[in-house]
């Protein structure tokens, strides 16, 4: 690679790398796979930068990372039957903090089926278009809307459920 095409991709990877592993870790809820999911990306685009860098090398890694990540759980749902998937709980009734919100939100997500966590997240977190998340997972419009749908009524069926528990030990107190 040339001095000026390595210049700009240390540019690019300083710029995008913050939001692609926040993107990743999102997608995955665990901080070490979502940097290697961001390296292997980035890995990725280097090799192709003389063609990506007058495009959009940010929409073309976060492709990547996305579809990384469908592959690996893909791959691990053929190797591990279920995760425990239990949540974590509000300490002696107290206010949960901003770390115990992240944790809890990152549960909730990884509650979600794959498809509907990848759309939530690409949807609410990345804040793309529905076409833009229909044409990066290769689904229609419509399977964006109703799986957003679906993500999304999941999630706040289970935060009232975190709620109630809480709720109902701190009366029991």
């Amino acid at each position: 690679m040339k001095p000026a095409a390595a210049a700009e991709f240390t540019e690019f990877v300083n710029a995008s790398a913050p939001r692609l592993t926040h993107l990743a870790w999102l997608l995955c809820g665990d901080e070490q796979r979502a940097h290697d999911l961001v390296q292997d990306a980035l890995e990725r685009v280097c090799a192709r930068w003389s063609r990506l860098r007058d495009q959009q090398p940010h929409a073309y890694a976060r492709r990547i990372v996305v579809n990384l990540h469908t592959d690996e759980s893909r791959r691990r749902r053929r190797e591990q039957i279920t995760a425990d998937g239990t949540l974590p709980e509000r300490v002696d009734g107290r206010a949960v903090s901003s770390v115990e919100d992240r944790a809890l939100l990152t549960s909730l997500l990884q509650s979600l089926p794959p498809r509907e966590r990848q759309i939530v997240v690409l949807r609410h977190y990345s804040d793309l278009p529905e076409r833009e998340v229909a044409d990066l997972l290769g689904v229609s419009v419509g399977t964006v809307k109703s799986a957003a749908s679906r993500g999304l009524a999941t999630l706040r069926a289970r935060l009232a459920e975190q709620s109630d528990v809480a709720d109902r030990e701190e009366s029991a107190r």
